[in-house]
């Protein structure tokens, strides 16, 4: 339930406040005076558009805050808490929006700042908005279809979820299956060319770091006379040559040193320390002439297996050159390929199940589609009968509604149906579809007559908005109809928050909250320079009643009608 707004620097209006109770409140004011601001801000608080244009002149910026009451077990609180924002201590959501002059908007939720369509997703479960536009859009037959469906009850509004969801399903069958159609020469090309690959690799059969070692040996065969003359010098220095040549070798000249210091070593511990570690030196020239020796043994400079080396390297970068930089990105591409492959081989059988899949899908949107068509059908019957009987009460007595189902000439993800509302303004005359012909006040009450019956319907009015805002629902009007239609209003706000904005006062006589938006004028003047919203009771209430009546508050006459009219009202609300 709305329970407050505040309103700053919005059109004609500096600063309003107004707080909002359940049934039925009226909003008036004389023309000009701004009671459509007070819708305007609480569109701004329903995530409708910001215009820039309606920030009052000379001012930065407008803003608009509110306050809605929900159950803890709401949509509408849990939507707030995926968005980060919690209610305040009492249970209360807070709701705000401001729109600077130069056009930037900004939304807030709970204390935190949220996008503008947070706001608009709440919306649909807060409050339902009716106003010229919305009697507009009753001309449509898609806004006639829902207004069946929402009376239709909860088992429908099931089943229509349920053929949405198939839909839907249905449509992403149908997406697979035309792409694994119509990608099938594609899909053969990638094959080729992945089998291709992959038989390069299983003939080439590469070994996870071969190039690595080979490119090692390789270098090493390449150079095997430098690779021998350097090891047999160095062999030489260390341990000397075999055939007695002169030089003197490094493992004697250690050795000797070593003899040297160890004669005396017992008289200095600083010498036997370097005698040990000469000693070590002697064992590592000892260890690296017997590997050099080795390596000399086991060094070949074979040609042929050099021409082996070279041969493997260039089947290997071939492989490289096609499917990655070193063997390890071969070996990975060619993972991959494999899964690929294995992927594209199942084509046949993935578009066997889908168009399996597709055909079981389209069987249940059928019998679905039946199933809602004969609900529309029984449902149909029933809100043509309670809309006419509302439109009698609505100074109508002659008016019926008629609702038509029709086989649409394709179905779609509402079904299978052509839902038409069809008005016959008069006994004799001949039903004429909503979108052609129906007045602006015969709207007005065939949209309140849909109102009061979706509300009190029992299978439907459950899942309805807690409340309805209507923006001068009586325009087009008068007299007994005008009766009606706040009697109405009345009916609809004994379930429901009910706010309207009037300029009848026989509709705002029904009202158990007044709400008035005074104006001011500077120097008395023509221009409206300020408004305020303020509550009126008792005789300030009947006041405002005469002015409705008559423009004279202070007539004495008018103030009698208006008086009458409160107690007329109070008796058949």
């Amino acid at each position: 339930m709305l329970e407050e707004i505040r309103i700053e620097n919005l059109g004609v209006i500096t600063s309003a406040h107004a707080r909002l109770a359940p049934g039925l409140t009226v909003i008036t004011g004389e023309t000009g005076a701004g009671k459509t601001m007070v819708l305007t801000g609480l569109a701004l608080l329903l995530g409708g558009r910001a215009d820039p244009g309606a920030v009052r002149a000379g001012s930065a910026s407008a803003s608009a805050e509110g306050r809605v009451r929900v159950d803890a077990d709401s949509p509408v609180l849990a939507r707030a808490r995926d968005a980060g924002a919690e209610p305040d201590d009492d249970g209360g959501l807070i709701l705000v929006r401001t729109v600077a002059a130069e056009g930037r908007s900004r939304a807030f939720l709970g204390g935190r700042s949220v996008p503008q369509a947070v706001l608009a997703e709440l919306a649909d479960d807060l409050v339902t908005v009716h106003g010229q536009a919305d009697q507009a859009r009753l001309r449509s037959p898609a806004r006639q279809r829902e207004a069946l469906d929402a009376f239709a009850g909860d088992e429908h509004q099931g089943e229509l979820a349920e053929y949405r969801e198939t839909w839907n399903e249905r449509a992403q069958l149908l997406k697979e299956i035309d792409e694994l159609t119509s990608r099938r020469d594609d899909f053969e090309r990638e094959t080729a060319l992945l089998r291709h690959g992959l038989d390069e690799i299983e003939r080439v059969s590469p070994q996870p770091g071969e190039d690595i070692e080979l490119a090692a040996e390789a270098e090493r065969l390449g150079h095997a006379e430098d690779l021998r003359t350097a090891a047999a010098l160095a062999h030489t220095a260390l341990a000397g040559s075999d055939d007695g040549a002169e030089g003197v070798a490094a493992m004697l000249l250690v050795e000797a040193s070593r003899q040297a210091l160890e004669h005396v070593a017992g008289h200095d511990p600083v010498l036997a320390e370097l005698a040990q570690r000469l000693a070590g030196i002697s064992y590592g020239i000892g260890d690296v002439s017997t590997d050099l020796a080795r390596y000399l043994d086991d060094l070949q400079a074979d040609p042929r297996r050099l021409d082996a080396v070279q041969h493997r390297r260039a089947e290997l970068g071939s492989l490289m050159r096609s499917y990655g930089a070193d063997v390890s990105e071969v070996l990975a591409w060619g993972a991959r390929a494999g899964l690929r492959l294995l992927e594209l081989e199942s084509g046949d059988e993935r578009l066997a199940r889908a168009t399996e899949r597709r055909d079981r899908v389209e069987s249940r949107l059928v019998a679905l589609a039946g199933s809602i068509s004969r609900r529309r059908q029984t449902a149909a019957e029933l809100l043509a009968s309670a809309v006419t009987e509302e439109l009698h009460g609505l100074a109508m007595a002659g008016a019926s509604l008629e609702v038509t189902v029709e086989p649409a000439p394709e179905p779609g993800p509402w079904g299978s149906d052509v839902v038409e509302m069809r008005l016959v303004p008069h006994r004799g005359a001949p039903a004429r579809p909503l979108g052609k012909g129906a007045s602006g006040g015969e709207l007005s009450r065939v949209m309140l007559a849909i109102e009061v019956t979706l509300a009190t319907a029992p299978s439907s009015g459950a899942s309805r908005p807690p409340t309805f805002v209507f923006d001068e629902v009586d325009a087009g009007v008068g007299g007994r109809a005008a009766l009606e239609v706040g009697r109405r209003l009345a009916a609809l706000a004994r379930g429901s928050q009910v706010v309207v904005v009037t300029h009848l006062a026989q509709v705002a006589a029904f009202a158990e909250h007044h709400l008035v938006v005074t104006k001011s004028r500077a120097d008395g003047g023509d221009v409206v320079t300020d408004s305020d919203v303020r509550q009126v009771e008792g005789e300030d209430r009947v006041r405002e009643l005469a002015r409705m009546l008559s423009g004279q508050e202070d007539s004495e006459a008018a103030r009698a009608h208006a008086a009458e009219l409160l107690e007329q009202s109070s008796m058949g609300r």
